[in-house]
């Protein structure tokens, strides 16, 4: 098969197109004939060498793919509902960059219906991340308010047509005039520029003082110390990157007063029990929403996989520019 392969850690031209055997399903498993891959944030960290393969996972970078069942373990695709041809996206531990990927079972959804493959693949590692961190871990309820950092990433698109599905009130920050108006435009009721604006001050006036329920950041770094002023009480602060830095000086004596949470957590390491368990969740409370049109696909630009320079590596650069709104998905 045709994959795309980090040849040595660097920037987005140590992509290169390769052949690689084809890879078998095994017990649980089952083998796409990939269509296109999505492209995403820890993709570029794994290129760099910041972001460890874990244990037992190819070492091919891409973490999201939709194409077709050509193969699988028979009790496996039964008792999910799936047969081979079924049209299927699935989130991967790696090896998404490949005309060929092996998936668990439980970790793969079908195509919703009317959807093509390449906005397929722009859902499973986003919506797993956003069903996990903002419902799950941050426990959103109809009629809090979530504060979204990078509103316009493909993780910021996700959450904001989610929560607003769900009876949400949505406030995101960006980078620009026009970035916060595309969130606007996607539901987001309330857009901040934070290179023109304070967002902890924003997000106190827009509540009324109240401040924010739930915040997701990808951020980290001095924006937790502002995250916590801006929260209400018994606020939720969910942490899935730290793009400002690990590092965070912050007032303790807020996080009692007010009772916050403060969490965190990384997926690609996670069981395959654990995913299983969100895409179960996502099929019956947000995949009915992808079919009504209620939530839409956001993609930036695709690019062909293959080739030299290989599209990969202009997908990378495109990510690292900033310059996108929504998801960038390599097609194959």
């Amino acid at each position: 098969m045709k994959a795309i392969e980090i040849t040595s850690y660097g920037a987005p031209e140590v992509l290169r197109a390769v052949e690689r055997p084809d890879p078998v399903a095994g017990t649980g498993e089952l083998l796409i004939r990939v269509a296109a891959s999505g492209v995403n944030r820890p993709d570029v960290l794994q290129r760099k060498g910041h972001y460890p393969v874990p244990p037992g996972a190819s070492d091919l970078p891409g973490l999201e793919v939709a194409g077709e069942i050509v193969s699988g373990d028979a009790a496996a695709l039964a008792e999910a509902g799936f047969k081979i041809g079924d049209r299927v996206c699935a989130l991967v531990a790696g090896g998404g960059y490949a005309e060929l990927c092996v998936a668990p079972v439980a970790q793969c959804l079908p195509v919703p219906k009317g959807w093509s493959d390449s906005e397929a693949a722009s859902l499973p590692e986003t919506f797993f991340t956003v069903w996990s961190n903002v419902f799950e871990r941050g426990r959103l309820q109809k009629g809090e308010t979530l504060l979204i950092q990078g509103g316009s990433s493909g993780i910021g698109v996700t959450a904001i047509q989610i929560a607003k599905a769900l009876g949400a009130t949505v406030i995101v920050t960006a980078g620009s005039d026009g970035k916060c108006e595309a969130c606007k435009a996607l539901g987001a009721d309330h857009a901040i520029n934070y290179r023109t604006s304070d967002f902890a001050e924003e997000a106190k006036k827009l509540t009324g003082g109240k401040g924010v329920d739930v915040i997701l950041d990808m951020v980290a770094g001095d924006y937790v110390a502002r995250e916590i002023e801006c929260m209400a009480e018994d606020g939720r602060l969910v942490i899935i990157a730290v793009q400002g830095g690990v590092k965070s000086d912050f007032n303790a004596g807020l996080v009692l007063r007010k009772r916050l949470v403060i969490t965190g957590s990384t997926l690609r390491p996670r069981p395959v029990a654990f995913k299983g368990a969100i895409a179960k969740a996502l099929r019956e409370k947000v995949w009915p929403l992808l079919e009504s049109g209620a939530i839409k696909p956001v993609i930036h630009s695709t690019f062909v996989a293959g080739g030299e320079p290989s599209g990969a590596a202009q997908a990378h650069a495109l990510m690292e520019s900033n310059q996108h709104i929504g998801k960038i998905v390599l097609t194959w």
